[in-house]
């Protein structure tokens, strides 16, 4: 039996959790896909055959598959097998591949590093900050399994005569200003002509922080500013700014300050301040007591 849940989705990606609980070591019925993807083991093993060629597949093994390919699977194991499977569309297959690039070789080893990259992903997908830390650790995931198995993946997609300092302050501009296409890695890439993998490592070797890590940097200081101004509705704020809701809004106001937003709306609005220090007074003053023995 197999079992399905989507993790995050977006128009260019899909990542999928699947759970099969199948224990049969003949092949299965032919199944034809009509999207990329890239698949990772996370518990158990499988089979995969593809123009005849079988393939075992497990947590130091991932595969990469492409449209139209006639695929059978078997699942000798037994207990079952659990993966991450991410669908991508040809845009971004390009954008990660190079233009019509296939893959030389259906597997790809994982190494301790791409193991890493891949829990990261899981990771980020719990946030619920799809639209850049999912997106900005798929990339790199991305980048390191299909760089294994396409020859010259990753294309620098910088336009001529723009230098990696040039191309941050463009991102940096529209991030500051607030502009539509900064509420997304991949929009934003698109909004500068670059592929979405050279500008998230363009911001990296130029600020020393990740473009997640800067934008959410920006939201923070956005927040603070309205709860300064006395903003009242967390819900309203987080919807503003980008948040996917409150509760993505609170992990990364602790996360980035240390505080929650109602903490924070304590420490920064006058009013609460003052009934805050009027009440340690309170407690510090006490009711009145003898001072001298019995």
């Amino acid at each position: 039996m197999l079992t399905t849940t989507v993790l995050a989705t977006r128009p260019d990606f899909r990542i999928t959790a699947a759970s099969c609980r199948d224990d049969h070591t003949r092949w299965s019925q032919t199944e034809v896909r009509e999207d990329y993807r890239v698949v990772l083991v996370r518990r158990g093993r499988f089979r995969r055959q593809v123009a005849g060629a079988p393939a075992e597949v497990d947590p130091t093994t991932a595969y990469l598959g492409v449209p139209g390919e006639e695929e059978r699977f078997a699942h000798p194991a037994a207990g079952g097998d659990e993966c991450t499977s991410i669908s991508l569309t040809p845009t971004l297959w390009r954008a990660v591949a190079g233009e019509d690039a296939r893959p030389a070789r259906q597997s790809v080893y994982v190494d301790a590093r791409l193991d890493l990259a891949h829990r990261r992903v899981l990771a980020s997908a719990r946030t619920g900050d799809v639209d850049h830390a999912v997106t900005e650790e798929l990339l790199g995931l991305l980048s390191a399994t299909v760089g294994q198995a396409v020859d010259g993946a990753v294309p620098s997609g910088v336009r001529p005569g723009r230098d990696e300092g040039t191309l941050v302050a463009a991102a940096r501009q529209a991030i500051g200003e607030a502009h539509p296409a900064s509420e997304g890695l991949l929009p934003l890439a698109e909004l500068l002509g670059v592929s979405p993998y050279r500008l998230s490592r363009a911001f990296t070797r130029v600020l020393g922080v990740s473009l997640t890590r800067y934008r959410n940097r920006v939201r923070v200081g956005r927040a603070l500013d309205r709860l300064d101004a006395g903003e009242e509705s967390l819900a309203t704020l987080a919807a503003d700014l980008g948040f996917s809701d409150q509760a993505h809004l609170t992990r990364t106001m602790r996360h980035y300050l240390g505080h929650t937003p109602t903490a924070l709306r304590r420490l920064l609005v006058p009013g609460h301040l003052e009934g805050d220090i009027a009440g340690y007074r309170a407690l510090d003053q006490g009711p009145a007591r003898a001072t001298t023995c019995q």
